[in-house]
C-alpha cells in the first residue's frame, strides 16, 4: 500500500516538473516560431513607422534568439578562425552578427505583405538539420530561404542561410578568408567595423 502511495507521488512529481523542464522545439518549431515573430513585428503599425535602424535592431534581437552567431562566426572563417585571438573572435562575432541581421532583416523587410510557408525539415548528419521556407509572393513565384540547425547545446540554434540557393556562410567565406590571407585579422575587423558603422 505504502509502496503504491509513493509511486503515484512519485508519477505526480514528475508530471508537475516536466513542464518546468520545459519542452525541447524541433527544428521546424525553432524557425516557424522565430520568423512568424518577426512576421507579426513587421505587420505591426507601429512598427512600420520607425526608423530602419531601429526597424533592423528589433528584427536584429528577436532573431538573436534563433540563431548561432558564434557557431557562424566559425564555419565562415574555418581555419583562419584560429589566427584570431580572443578579443579578435569576440569583437568579430559582434560585428557579422550586425551585418548579417542587417542582411536578414533588410531581405524580411522587402517582403513584409508576403507569406511565408514553412515545408520540409531534414535531417542532414546527427546534430544538424535543415529547414525549408518559402516566401510566397503575391504573383505565386516562391523565394527559398532554408535554415540550417545544429543543437550543440540541447537547443536547436540556426548556423547557417541559404536565401534562393546561396548559404551565407559560403558567400562570406572566400570575402573574409582572402582579406585574412593578404593582411591580417585586424584588417578584416576594420572592414567590418566600416560596414556595420
Amino acid at each position: 500500500m505504502n509502496r503504491h502511495f509513493s509511486r503515484m507521488i512519485l508519477m505526480l512529481a514528475v508530471l508537475i516538473l516536466i513542464p518546468c523542464l520545459g519542452y525541447a522545439a524541433t527544428p521546424k518549431e525553432t524557425v516557424e516560431t522565430g520568423v512568424n515573430k518577426v512576421l507579426k513585428t513587421l505587420g505591426d503599425p507601429a512598427f512600420k513607422a520607425k526608423p530602419r535602424d531601429v526597424k533592423i535592431e528589433e528584427v536584429g534581437n528577436i532573431i538573436g534568439a534563433v540563431f548561432d552567431f558564434t557557431e557562424l562566426s566559425k564555419r565562415t572563417l574555418g581555419r583562419e578562425w584560429k589566427k584570431l585571438n580572443a578579443d579578435q573572435k569576440q569583437e568579430f562575432v559582434g560585428l557579422f552578427r550586425q551585418l548579417l541581421q542587417g542582411v536578414y532583416a533588410d531581405r524580411l523587410l522587402a517582403y513584409t505583405d508576403q507569406k511565408v510557408v514553412f515545408d520540409k525539415e531534414k535531417t542532414l548528419k546527427k546534430g544538424r538539420a535543415e529547414v525549408q521556407s518559402y516566401i510566397v509572393l503575391s504573383d505565386g513565384k516562391k523565394v527559398p530561404i532554408f535554415y540550417r540547425l545544429t543543437d550543440k547545446t540541447g537547443q536547436w540554434k540556426v548556423y547557417d542561410l541559404i536565401i534562393e540557393g546561396v548559404s551565407l556562410v559560403k558567400n562570406y567565406r572566400t570575402q573574409f578568408r582572402e582579406i585574412i590571407a593578404k593582411d591580417s585579422p585586424e584588417k578584416l575587423l576594420e572592414i567590418l567595423r566600416d560596414k556595420v558603422g
